[in-house]
């Protein structure tokens, strides 16, 4: 559906797109209202904020592969292309991210937890 997909060849690739990164970032803000609706059982729109991805994807261990010069708000970028990027490559699915995000209150851990999931998914695929 999304043959562009595979034009990237590394974790690292998809980390840094700009591109990736800007459709993920309406892609992040739908899945998580979606979560957030249905924890809350009522239709609720949010974004998530830039401090919660960045601090997700050090704690699930992808910050590495970035410089080490890189602020936080393309740490977050990179979270973003990242989500986007499994779900268009069908590792993960639109109802598997909402079940993750919506397990717990927590937006970090949330977070955390799914982009834990996509990297173990990313890794057991490969590029």
């Amino acid at each position: 559906m999304f043959p562009f997909v595979g034009n990237f060849k590394s974790i690292k690739e998809v980390l840094t797109s700009h591109e990736l990164a800007a459709l993920g970032d309406a892609f992040v803000n739908f899945v998580y209202s979606l979560s957030l609706s249905k924890m809350r059982n009522r239709p609720t729109g949010a974004r998530v904020k830039g401090s919660v991805l960045s601090g997700s994807l050090k704690a699930s261990g992808l910050r590495s592969f970035l410089p080490s010069r890189i602020d936080s708000h393309k740490q977050a970028d990179a979270a973003e292309a990242l989500i986007v990027y499994a779900w268009m490559r069908q590792l993960i699915s639109i109802h598997e991210i909402v079940l993750i995000l919506s397990e717990t209150e927590k937006a970090t851990e949330a977070f955390t937890n799914l982009l834990t999931e996509i990297k173990r998914r990313v890794n057991k695929k490969g590029f």
